[in-house]
């Protein structure tokens, strides 16, 4: 007798809804190739009913851009970073038991770390367990070299994802408040950094923490930017300009430091010194006239074409000295808090002339130019609590 083909279950793709107002009949079995009978995959179809005007129209399937689990792992996290956050003033007060701020240092490490992979589109589940599980090793043992490493991996990682953390911005405004994002979340990392009680020769340790928060932003916005060859003459001639003012601003310092005379030393610290009398601080040079311009900037210009990205790497030269901000003893909670709002506020002016320079320059002219060109800056991005790649 003639053999049947074998019944097999319907794919994803042939179990298709199909939105119809009538009913259409099943198709009649179609013969196979050896001339048995083969079944088709059945069709599932759904009946449209007529609403009380008598409307037959298909409803439409709206889909959520924030999964509700997506909404609950971000609540999740700030919920911990806020509890971290609150063991580590409750230690600075001080109020409570004395590993107080060890805990809330690895507590906030961990947030950090996670947020950093998931934005990144890493493993963020991995990254955190394995950073939860050094940090309370680090507690444990109680070694300082080991707080040491400790303090330093908190302050990169804050000053890389307080740059990862920000959007794009169309106005100046909304490039002002990413500014003020990333100098925030910064702040809590620079909080952390300090629960760890490092030993460190504070010199050494900013220009560690800025080094390396250097190479892991340009090591994302690589990936980010599509290697090399994404950059652009724009974005080659930004970079240079970028990197050559922070090799000045660095050299510079180091140089008058090692090898300037007194004389020339007192007259540039003289201003330094009526700023602190007068105003309660003076802004951090690499904050002020790079950090901050350039992540405004740089924000600006992602709203419009990639290269932004690029210019926003050179934002951690903000970032990094807010991280590690508290790690010198010689100055006062309050007074690196004037410190960081003063170089913040300069630095946005000075990001706003270079906006408005670089608009006039290559923006939209004529009457109506300034909205067209606003019009024109559609480029998306995901949002801040998803991965950007």
């Amino acid at each position: 007798m003639p053999r049947t083909a074998p019944r097999r279950r319907a794919t994803r793709h042939e179990r298709v809804k199909v939105r119809s107002v009538g009913s259409t009949p099943a198709p009649a079995p179609t013969p196979g190739v050896d001339g048995a009978t083969a079944v088709e995959p059945e069709v599932v179809r759904e009946e449209v009913v007529p609403g009380p005007g008598g409307s037959t129209e298909l409803p439409v399937l709206v889909v959520e851009d924030h999964p509700v689990q997506s909404r609950l792992l971000v609540a999740l996290w700030l919920l911990v970073v806020a509890g971290g956050l609150a063991a580590l003033v409750a230690a600075l007060l001080p109020a409570g038991p004395a590993w107080l701020d060890g805990a809330g240092a690895v507590t906030v490490a961990t947030a950090y770390v996670w947020g950093l992979a998931a934005r990144t589109g890493g493993r963020p589940v991995i990254f955190g367990a394995l950073t939860l599980v050094i940090g309370v090793l680090v507690l444990l043992l109680d070694q300082d070299y080991l707080r040491t490493g400790a303090a330093v991996m908190t302050c990169v990682v804050s000053a890389v994802l307080a740059v990862m953390a920000t959007t794009p911005a169309v106005r100046f405004v909304r490039a002002a408040r990413e500014c003020l994002v990333a100098v925030l979340i910064a702040a809590v990392g620079a909080m952390a950094t300090i629960g760890f009680d490092p030993v460190v020769s504070v010199a050494r340790f900013e220009y560690a923490t800025l080094g390396l928060a250097i190479v892991g932003a340009f090591a994302v916005v690589y990936r980010l930017g599509a290697g090399l060859h994404g950059l652009g003459r724009r974005g080659l001639a930004v970079v240079a300009i970028g990197g050559g003012l922070l090799a000045v601003t660095l050299l510079y310092a180091e140089l008058l430091r090692r090898y300037g005379s007194p004389e020339l030393v007192d007259n540039l610290l003289a201003g330094v010194r009526w700023s602190r009398d007068h105003l309660g601080a003076f802004p951090r040079p690499i904050e002020t006239v790079l950090g901050v311009p350039a992540l405004a900037w740089g924000c600006h210009m992602r709203a419009r074409r990639r290269q932004g990205w690029w210019l926003c790497a050179f934002g951690v030269a903000a970032t990094a000295p807010v991280a590690n901000a508290l790690v010198n003893p010689a100055i006062s909670l309050l007074e690196c808090g004037l410190s960081v709002a003063y170089g913040l506020v300069v630095g946005l002016l000075i990001g706003y002339a270079v906006i408005r320079a670089d608009l006039a320059l290559t923006g939209s002219r004529g009457e109506g130019g300034r909205r067209l060109e606003e019009a024109a800056a559609v480029r998306p991005e995901p949002p801040r609590t998803a991965a950007l790649y």
